[in-house]
């Protein structure tokens, strides 16, 4: 099923929760990359994993939403994003784990995460993947 309108904006009702509460250009850049990858692959699976790494591309995870990269800066979010379809390596769920230390402790700091001080880059990344994972469960509980 198309997740663009015949304008080229998406469908709410189609979009996963956390993208529902992301900026509009989010919205629209999973909707186009997965109505693309559709036309291309005719595989669910598969469009979906090409839409979520068009929006990692240009986005990161913060709390439940996703928010522009740093300074408008483009790129593969991870190990696994870097290295395409074949490669198993393991994901970062959205941060930016190529982010400078300094952003990534920002990003600590507005999730709440204690103990940030004194984290290894690694360490922050794990710990914001993980702040942002209890921030999706609890706005996906506020929505039932």
């Amino acid at each position: 099923m198309p997740k663009t309108t015949k304008k080229g904006t998406a469908k709410q009702d189609e979009l996963p929760s956390t993208l529902q509460r992301s900026p509009k250009k989010a919205q629209r850049t999973f909707a186009k990359a997965y109505d693309s990858a559709m036309d291309s692959y005719d595989d669910e699976q598969r469009a979906n994993q090409t839409a979520w790494a068009a929006v990692k591309h240009s986005f990161e995870k913060v709390g439940d939403r996703w928010a522009a990269k740093e300074g408008g800066r483009k790129g593969p979010s991870d190990a696994q994003a870097a290295g395409g379809r074949d490669t198993h390596r393991e994901t970062k769920g959205g941060v930016d784990a190529n982010a400078s230390k300094g952003h990534l402790m920002e990003l600590a700091k507005k999730l709440g995460v204690s103990g940030r001080s004194t984290m290894k880059k690694k360490q922050l990344v794990d710990a914001i993947q993980k702040a942002n994972g209890k921030k999706t469960a609890q706005a996906r509980k506020k929505e039932k």
